[in-house]
């Protein structure tokens, strides 16, 4: 069964940086490409970052280029999201996907505010 857990959500004040984690398990996650997606209130959720399998290519939205960075470890199952320069406009839950398997987690709140 797959399975994506996120952690490491919070509130940051503007400026500041977050790390947030996604862990996969029930499938073989080094042969997945990962993404992360975002969703303000009263928005459509978003595409912010994603990777391939190995960890050789990622994109990024352009609203996060230059200032949010994706990467992964398969020994861990884990792929990271490392946001630095934040905005109060990040404030959003964000969410792991996996698109071979069309899997969501359940999200993680990020919270940038003063």
């Amino acid at each position: 069964q797959v399975r994506i857990v996120e952690s490491g959500g919070g509130l940051v004040q503007p400026g500041g940086s977050l790390r947030i984690s996604c862990v996969g398990s029930g499938f073989t996650f080094s042969s997945c490409a990962m993404n992360w997606y975002r969703q303000a209130p009263g928005k459509q959720r978003e595409f912010v970052a994603g990777i391939s399998s190995d960890g050789g290519l990622a994109n990024y939205a352009g609203s996060v280029e230059g200032r949010f960075t994706i990467s992964r470890d398969n020994t861990k199952r884990t792929v990271y999201l490392q946001m630095s320069s934040l905005k109060p406009e990040d404030t959003a839950v964000y969410y792991c996907y996996v698109p071979h398997y069309d899997h969501w987690g359940q999200g993680t709140q990020v919270t940038v505010s003063s």
